[in-house]
């Protein structure tokens, strides 16, 4: 017996002690319908329909026995509690329970049923009419004593009506979904010859094809409670990702019925974003909660599950009366459900495309993740080869040494300058931890020119130079390992804090045990664009959620050097390859970053940069040039051609009033690109 079972049949049992307390008090001498009354009752409300039977005429027995035992599986209840007597309003004087007349009464009672995931609690007033026959009350039965507008040879069943699905948009109204091809299986309820059979075939092939498994139980409570002659949906698939499941639907599953259909279910951009649906099973109804049950089709990630209540609204739900013929006659109850509401997100089209086409020919798994500086609107979010992983909020790298633009943050805040003469030795011992450059020895330099060429050993050494509570106060900074309230699951990032200067000096070349998703870096190169730091945001009303941070000023002092180090670092360091021709000034950074993950050796390539008020982040599992990556985007999303400066490093920026002062100012010219929308 499933945990289901036993719980529904101990509410039944608790509330049939309680209809006896209620009633035994009241019993009164032999010749009152009382005690009839009383049994017949509790008889029904603990299960024991043959007992409630017995104490009925005017019927065929079974027939009673059958009519009271089929209530709640036609209704899908979860209880019953029975109670003589109509509940009254206050003031009001309370109605005799029983009225008796000679060889005749007739009985008052209340019944209140629990749907379940059908609904709220459906309380209602009925009655039953007695004859003395023999000396002994019966009840004179009839189907209106179950609902007092219910007929002989008549069922109760119940409905749910669900509204079509809210669009998703971006940020200019057009809609994200795509009507593709699709399948809807279900069954009509009064033409399976075994319920239980069908729906445990149906859970068993779903389970094969790598599913979670469906609750058969719960499902088989829905399919008894639908109207029999009607079509009960119970999976909608894409047919194109689908078709070998589908198939074994059609072959292994007795009853099943298959309807092709168009439906508004596909995604014509960031898929892994935009989510798809599937069935409700039990581990996804956990995430959804009521009123969402088994049969529906719900999301199961992206926007399509975290807005699952506002996309899908919540379903009409009727208790109807239904004739032999499966026709509704009469509708006895209705709860009225919520309206979907669509979703506008932050996404511009433009953008977007240019970062799908950026990554399409890429081999190695990457992501890319674009943010309009002066908002935190997530303007494009792209990823390939993932195999349907949002890596681009949900990936979990090492950031290396794009991690140093923080780490620059943090010294420049405590008095260094970017003009500050560095060592960049090739090996530097911190801590009793000796930490290697990847490149050659540099010698003394500014901290630009070493931050520009990716010195590793130069951010160790001065890791001397930073407090742990003053780096700890960087990481508070960008908000890492808050919840933003983005409205979709996204990891925002893990800074450990160090145990020693060790540990220190490895955070500080974003190494050890820090990681980061490209989200994350991405809002920190929004931050140093912007002059603040704010929490990005996806989806656009409302734009953050309740618990999201609050936005963090960044000092101006700190941004005009941590822009000083990161143009130099695309002017004539390691990402210079991602100079462009294309109007406003490109500065960023880059690394490579060889780490273990579960046992693995993997390698990840990073670049984090803005240009015009639009910062973004890429990363790329393998060993690549980023910088060349992030010049196609910077482009349009077509192949990368490193531009040629026309001004020399100390000359005039495009954007004067924006740039801070000092070298490098030069800025590639070329053929515009089209803005953000």
């Amino acid at each position: 017996m499933s945990i289901n079972s036993r719980a529904r049949r101990a509410i039944a049992a608790a509330s049939g002690a309680a209809l006896v307390a209620s009633t035994a008090s009241a019993c009164f001498a032999e010749p009152s319908a009382m005690p009839t009354v009383r049994d017949f009752l509790i008889a029904w409300q603990v299960g024991n329909y043959r007992a409630a039977a017995n104490l009925t005429t005017g019927a065929d027995r079974r027939q009673v026995e059958q009519a009271l035992g089929q209530v709640r599986a036609q209704l899908d209840a979860a209880s019953m509690r029975l109670e003589l007597g109509t509940p009254v309003r206050s003031g009001e004087k309370t109605a005799e329970a029983i009225t008796k007349k000679g060889d005749t009464a007739e009985a008052k009672f209340s019944v209140k049923f629990d749907l379940g995931e059908n609904g709220q609690p459906w309380t209602y007033s009925s009655g039953m009419r007695l004859r003395r026959i023999g000396g002994k009350w019966k009840v004179v039965w009839d189907a209106s004593i179950i609902h007092r507008q219910l007929r002989n040879g008549h069922r109760l069943a119940v409905v749910s009506t669900v509204a079509q699905r809210g669009q998703i948009y971006n940020a200019t109204n057009r809609s994200l979904l795509s009507q593709v091809p699709a399948v809807v299986a279900g069954v009509y309820p009064g033409q399976l010859t075994d319920p239980k059979k069908t729906l445990d075939r149906l859970a068993r092939v779903t389970r094969q094809d790598g599913g979670q498994r469906l609750d058969v139980e719960r499902l088989l409570g829905r399919v008894r409670s639908a109207p029999p002659e009607k079509f009960l949906s119970l999976l909608t698939l894409q047919q194109q990702q689908n078709q070998a499941l589908i198939q074994r639907l059609r072959s292994d599953v007795p009853g099943l019925h298959i309807q092709q259909r168009r439906l508004p279910i596909g995604s014509v951009a960031a898929p892994e974003v935009i989510g798809t649906l599937g069935p409700a099973t039990a581990d996804r109804l956990q995430q959804v909660g009521a009123p969402y049950q088994p049969g529906d089709t719900i999301g199961i990630n992206g926007l399509q599950l975290s807005q699952q209540r506002r996309l899908a609204g919540t379903p009409t739900v009727q208790v109807v009366a239904q004739d032999p013929q499966g026709r509704d006659t009469q509708t006895l109850a209705s709860w009225q459900g919520v309206e979907p509401e669509p979703i506008r997100t932050t996404l511009n089209s433009r953008l977007q495309e240019n970062a799908e086409r950026t990554l399409a020919n890429l081999r190695s798994p990457a992501s890319l993740v674009a943010v309009q500086s002066s908002t935190g609107a997530v303007l494009a979010v792209a990823n390939r080869g993932t195999g349907g992983r949002n890596a681009a909020f949900e990936g979990e790298y090492p950031p290396g040494l794009a991690f140093g633009i923080v780490s620059a943050e943090a010294l420049l805040r405590n008095g260094m300058t970017d003009a500050a003469r560095t060592e960049c030795p090739a090996t530097v011992n911190v801590g009793g931890q000796t930490f290697q450059n990847p490149g050659p020895p540099r010698g003394q330099q500014s901290l630009q020119q070493n931050f520009g060429a990716s010195c590793a050993t130069t951010l160790a050494g001065l890791s001397t130079r930073v407090s742990a509570a003053s780096l700890a106060q960087s990481v508070e900074r960008f908000g890492f390992g808050k919840d933003w309230g983005l409205g979709l699951s996204a990891f925002t990032g893990s800074v450990p804090t160090p145990a020693n200067d060790a540990e220190k000096a490895a955070v500080m070349i974003g190494q050890g045990r820090v990681r980061m998703s490209p989200l994350a870096m991405a809002a920190v190169a929004a931050a140093v664009d912007a002059g603040l730091w704010r929490p990005p945001y996806l989806v656009a009303d409302p734009p953050r959620g309740p618990g999201a941070p609050q936005s963090q000023a960044l000092d101006a002092a700190v941004v005009d050097g941590l822009t000083k180090l990161m143009r130099r670092s695309v002017f004539s360091g390691t990402a210079k390859d991602a100079k462009v021709a294309v109007t406003g000034t490109v500065y960023g950074v880059v690394a490579t970053v060889d780490y273990q993950d579960k046992g693995q050796n993997k390698t990840v390539s990073w670049f984090v940069g803005a240009r015009e008020g639009t910062a973004f982040a890429i990363a790329i599992e393998g060993r690549m040039n980023a910088a060349k990556v992030a010049a196609s985007f910077l482009r349009g999303g077509t192949p990368s051609r490193t531009a040629t400066p026309t001004q020399p490093p100390n000359g005039q920026p495009t954007n004067p009033s924006r740039a801070p002062t000092g070298t490098p100012t030069g800025t590639p010219t070329g053929t515009p690109s089209t803005q953000p929308r």
